[in-house]
């Protein structure tokens, strides 16, 4: 893991290994105490402090089953943590990935510290976001599955608790890959990052097909995150490994360490 400044200057925040068998930290969140939650395709789910001190969160889920590899996570307003799992069983477990065979699954760590899989069958689920009523009561949760160039919806009935499966969008092409990371701006539009194509597309809060793309300079976007209070994205691809930004039309939607404890 590396911490950047805007200014280029990167340094190792954390390299995590347990057992002997090293990390593969992929997506992260921050919750209201700058503690950094990340999801990781060998280790699962682990937390990193600021000082880069790492801890795995449970090897185990709540059914007693195996955690699998993660890739990336989204809290909801109400500090539940939805997780993606498309790897196989964490280290030391064979390093599997659900390309192919549609093993992936999604996860709930509850705001009660319970972890529970919520779903499982699908080919490789990679990222995740939470829509949220107006009132802020989590509503919706969008899981990209990347081979099929899918966008899934459950609805939220409560920590660890969602609705059937839904097909809520699609992305364009026929090209190699899919949707990966993606977050809302303030009006609920969703940016997707679609690894492979080189856009970024931009659904409205119902779905669908994408009404905008954004082209990039790059085909291997990877994710992209709102910088708190602007309209300024930063963006991640795998063609140079490297950190971008752009500025959108509107400003990003709050996250969860953003809101106000009630």
């Amino acid at each position: 893991m590396l911490k950047t400044t805007r200014y280029g200057q990167s340094s190792v925040l954390c390299e995590p290994a347990v057992g002997g068998f090293g990390g593969v930290p992929a997506g992260c969140q921050c919750d209201k105490n700058n503690m950094l939650w990340i999801a990781d395709m060998r280790l699962g789910l682990i937390t990193v402090d600021k000082q880069g001190t790492f801890t795995q969160v449970c090897q185990e889920d709540d059914a007693g089953q195996t955690m699998q590899g993660c890739n990336d996570c989204a809290f909801d307003y109400d500090g539940n943590l939805w997780i993606t799992a498309p790897a196989g069983k964490i280290a030391p477990h064979p390093y599997e990935r659900s390309m192919e065979e549609p093993f992936g699954s999604v996860y709930c760590y509850t705001n009660q510290k319970k972890m529970v899989r919520i779903d499982t069958g699908l080919r490789f689920p990679n990222g995740i976001a939470v829509l949220h009523s107006p009132d802020g009561r989590p509503r919706t949760l969008i899981v990209a599955e990347t081979p099929t160039k899918s966008l899934w919806s459950y609805e939220i009935q409560g920590p660890g608790k969602v609705g059937d499966r839904k097909l809520w969008g699609k992305l364009p092409g026929d090209l190699e890959g899919g949707p990966d990371g993606m977050d809302f701006d303030e009006d609920n539009n969703l940016l997707v990052a679609h690894w492979g194509s080189g856009f970024l597309e931009v659904f409205g809060s119902e779905g669908g097909s994408p009404h905008t793309r954004i082209k990039l300079p790059f085909a291997k976007v990877s994710n992209l995150h709102f910088k708190k209070g602007t309209k300024e994205v930063y963006v991640t691809e795998h063609n140079g490994h490297g950190l971008w930004r752009f500025e959108w039309q509107r400003p990003g939607k709050l996250q969860y360490c953003d809101t106000l404890s009630v």
